[in-house]
């Protein structure tokens, strides 16, 4: 019951996460039409956002949209009597909430007229939200709310169960106008819902042509940009589904262990029950009868051992949804719903018919004179019951060694990833954010004084090594790309889409030696490089070898694109630092240029803080120099840097830990498994053992009998196991780091370990073997 507990009770946990995350339909009205519509650079087919003006004109010009909203996600400074707090939310266009088919619990949603221009100001709010900060105040419809320093009106509460997008806990009006938002300007994101009876390619091939007509007509912005349309469920989850199908694979596996042990153990136990079954059989009972009879035994097991299955995955769920994705938990509930318990119940059947019929067929074939003679007990290891629980241990070898290369794989993976240098030192760096609410700071100067009066007042507190700021932090996942001109050289064809570019950063003076961002030529910002002041650059070096290879960056000037036809000012390189992992560990380096704040001015950034003790200490104080230049200013995403890294390699760790232990317990099973079977052998054998002794053989004779029949079996497991690890494992190939599929460390050290392991355990019975007395050995029956 325990062996098939965990095997159910893995396989059912498992399972509730694929039918929350990849089966279940989402929770809106016709979720299977809703679809996620994005712009794509045609010459790269990267991803792209969405331009409002494309998006105004795909509203007016598609014939296969029901409803086609907009989102722009964003986080808004809360402030009134309660401690100011930063939240995430997003600004979506009027049709967003009917799109979905949800309302407002409380209230309603959006009105036409509030989405455009110099429309009223209103939000709504998140059913958590409204619980936790205003306490689920019945009045609440109706009262001000200050977002970014600005007056919003509560009209609507959404239900307890809508979290989309993602984490959002606001929402408010995009209110956006098409001429100030500007062609080729991309930041949207856009959902559709597909008109009955159009499918995904009818509205994919409508979008194309819009998207080369609007290609014709605003070629400045336009041109290299096509549309794609995908399923939106299949967009949410399409990051995870590599990882849950392997996991689905490796309980499956861990599962058919357990079975091949159970019925391993009913093999010896209808063994002994030989005689017992014979005498049913001579009274007259049919051989469907003792099958049924056997079946029934086995079923009742396996439904006891899914009972306990269900309660270790009541546990093992809970513990699995606190490690997905946000954006995963955000999209739906998991828990143990009817799909759940019904598959539960069905493995759980099948799993005792599994493990049952095997037992089952072989003792009700028995012979009975023979059975019935008095020697009839005393049974040899061969025949066909020998054969197959060698068949069993053998598929239970080959099942576990698969697990354990797979889990292998995984590990060597996530070990090459935490080997790779990020580009900063992550160890005493303390981060937080904020950002400067524009009702407040409208003035480029206000922006600019309060984080350099911020950052001196941080570094002057004692255990304070250094500080800086940055708009987007390594690691962090967000990332924003500018496109640029390079002085002296022709500019590239027209369109956004075909310029270069490369990651945008803003910095104050302090950053790099917070970080520890090396300096590799030239010189870092200075206080010097204030607005006024002739426009400087940092840049990476990859972005110093992929434009000038073979030249001195330094001597160079580059301007930013302010729209799709101008550049801006142009701005001297002055120095090279080194490469930093922005996207991730496991993602290439991406050219990267860095801006001085006191001549971009940015609201929104990341303080970071070197410390000289633990930094986490050190957030209270920090904290307290934000509320002393302005009480009303949110401080959020306190972190350390080295949680940050953490936080980047979490997915990958998760894996391994799941897949290690699933490969740990398919190895645990397996060689209980083979012990068991070993064993039974020596138990069946000792007569024949004792005969052996009495004609003269030796201690060492009889080990080398007993532990060549347990390496033969497991040495074919080791066979058939590595031939289906290399057409398996290039399943895994997408989760793997730096490691080929087919290591060869890896597929030589796993086999040698499950032998070394296989040894030990049939060396146990074997000893046992060779210090029976023979005499009793000869008197055994």
């Amino acid at each position: 019951m325990l062996a098939l507990g965990l095997g159910i009770g893995a396989n059912t946990a498992i399972f509730s996460l694929i039918n929350a995350f990849l089966l279940r339909p989402m929770p809106y009205r016709d979720s299977e039409r809703l679809v996620w519509v994005q712009q794509n650079i045609l010459k790269s087919g990267a991803a792209g956002a969405v331009a409002y003006p494309d998006f105004v004109e795909w509203k007016r010009q598609n014939h296969v949209f029901a409803e086609l909203a907009a989102i722009q996600f964003d986080q808004f400074n809360v402030t009134g009597p309660e401690e100011a707090e930063r939240i995430l939310g997003a600004r979506v266009s009027a049709g967003f909430f009917p799109l979905l088919g949800v309302s407002p619990t409380r209230g309603r949603a959006f009105l036409p007229e509030e989405d455009s221009p110099g429309g009223n100001r209103v939000v709504i709010l998140s059913q958590g939200l409204w619980q936790r900060r205003f306490g689920s105040q019945p009045d609440i419809l109706g009262q001000a709310l200050t977002l970014n320093g600005t007056s919003y009106t509560i009209v609507g509460i959404m239900p307890a169960d809508f979290r989309f997008p993602p984490t959002c806990e606001l929402w408010t009006p995009l209110a956006l106008d098409v001429n100030r938002a500007g062609w080729g300007n991309h930041f949207l994101a856009a959902i559709a819902g597909l008109k009955p009876g159009v499918g995904l390619g009818k509205a994919q091939a409508e979008m194309a042509t819009i998207a080369r007509r609007l290609e014709q007509q605003y070629p400045d912005s336009n041109a290299g940009w096509g549309v794609t349309v995908v399923p939106l469920h299949e967009f949410l989850v399409r990051e995870s589904r590599p990882a849950l199908f392997t996991l689905l694979v490796a309980v499956v596996f861990v599962l058919l262990i357990a079975c091949a042990n159970v019925a391993n153990l009913l093999l010896a136990r209808a063994a002994a029950r030989t005689k017992e079954i014979a005498i049913r059989l001579a009274l007259g009972a049919g051989r469907f009868r003792i099958i049924r009879q056997m079946l029934t035994e086995s079923v009742l097991v396996s439904m006891l051992g899914g009972a306990v299955g269900l309660l270790l995955a009541l546990w093992g769920t809970r513990l699995l949804a606190t490690a997905m994705p946000f954006y995963l938990l955000s999209l739906q509930t998991v828990r143990i719903d009817g799909y759940v318990l019904a598959f539960t119940l069905l493995i759980s059947v099948l799993t005792g018919l599994i493990f049952g019929l095997a037992p089952a067929l072989q003792v009700s074939k028995g012979a009975l004179n023979e059975t019935l003679k008095e020697g009839g007990r005393r049974s040899a290891p061969g025949g066909s019951r020998g054969r197959l629980r060698g068949i069993l241990v053998v598929s239970e070898v080959a099942l576990a060694l698969m697990l354990l290369v797979g889990a292998g794989l995984l590990m060597k993976s996530f070990a090459r990833l935490q080997q790779v240098n990020p580009g900063f030192r992550s160890e005493k760096v303390l981060t937080m954010e904020m950002s400067l609410p524009p009702a407040r700071y409208s003035k480029p100067f206000q922006r600019a004084a309060f984080y350099r009066q911020l950052l001196e007042k941080i570094a002057t507190l004692p255990g304070v090594q250094s500080a800086g700021a940055v708009t987007q932090l390594p690691l962090g996942g967000r990332s924003s790309t500018r496109a640029f001109a390079i002085e002296g050289r022709p500019a590239p064809p027209p369109g956004q889409g075909e310029r270069i570019g490369a990651g945008h950063r803003v910095v104050t003076p302090g950053y790099f030696r917070a970080m520890s961002i090396p300096l590799r030529r030239g010189r870092q910002f200075t206080d010097q490089d204030a607005e006024g002041a002739p426009g400087v650059v940092l840049i990476n070096e990859t972005m110093a070898r992929r434009w000038w290879p073979n030249e001195d960056p330094l001597s160079e000037r580059i301007a930013l694109y302010t729209s799709p036809q101008t550049v801006g000012p142009w701005l001297q390189i002055v120095g090279i630092v080194g490469d930093v992992k922005h996207r991730g560990l496991a993602a290439e380096i991406d050219p990267e240029m860095y801006l001085p704040h006191m001549q971009t001015f940015s609201a929104a950034m990341f303080v970071a803080v070197r410390t000289v003790a633990d930094p986490a200490s050190m957030a209270a104080a920090v904290r307290a120099q934000v509320r002393a230049l302005d009480r009303d200013l949110p401080v959020s995403s306190i972190r350390t840097m080295e949680k940050v890294l953490a936080d980047a390699v979490a997915q990958p760790r998760l894996r391994v830990w799941l897949l290690g232990g699933f490969a740990a317990l398919a190895l645990i099973l397996a060689v209980m498994g083979l012990y068991g079977v070993i064993s039974y052998s020596v138990t069946q054998r000792t007569h024949e053992l004792g005969v052996r002794m009495a004609l003269g053989a030796q201690t060492p004779d009889l080990l080398r009998l007993v532990v060549a029949q347990g390496m033969l079996v497991t040495l074919i497991g080791l066979g058939i196991g590595l031939a289906g690890a290399f057409a398996l494992t290039r399943l895994l190939a997408s989760l793997l780091f730096s490691v080929s599929a087919t290591d060869a460390a890896i597929f030589t050290a796993v086999p040698l370990l499950l032998a070394l392991v296989a040894l030990a355990a049939t060396a146990i019975p074997a000893r046992r073997a060779a210090r029976l007395d023979p005499m009793t050995a000869l008197r055994y029956e």
